[in-house]
């Protein structure tokens, strides 16, 4: 319920400034974020962070399934089978829309 109360009055506060700040404020702030994300540096080391979390997601589960044997729960190993297979196939966009490029 706290979590609940906690995220209204956190959208009716964004409500209330966004309208206050208008329109011209909301482009600028989304021309900002666009210029970020475009940029490569940025996209670069989101490639690079999302490479590395999938190597190590890769360790963690041999680690893990060497001790755990086959009592792995299948949705765990499905996921990082999926992993295995994206990152086997070069670098294709990620689920940010992101590539090394």
């Amino acid at each position: 319920m706290r979590y609940r109360l906690t995220f209204v009055a956190g959208a009716v506060l964004g409500y209330v400034l966004g309208t206050k700040a208008g329109r011209e404020r909301y482009e600028q702030l989304r021309r900002s974020a666009q210029q970020f994300t475009h940029n490569p540096a940025v996209r670069n080391t989101a490639e690079t962070a999302s490479r590395q979390s999938r190597e190590f997601a890769d360790k963690a589960y041999q680690a893990v399934s060497h001790k755990v044997g086959d009592r792995m729960p299948d949705s765990v190993a499905q996921r990082v089978s999926a992993l295995r297979e994206r990152s086997a196939h070069g670098p294709a966009e990620d689920d940010w829309g992101t590539s090394n490029t």
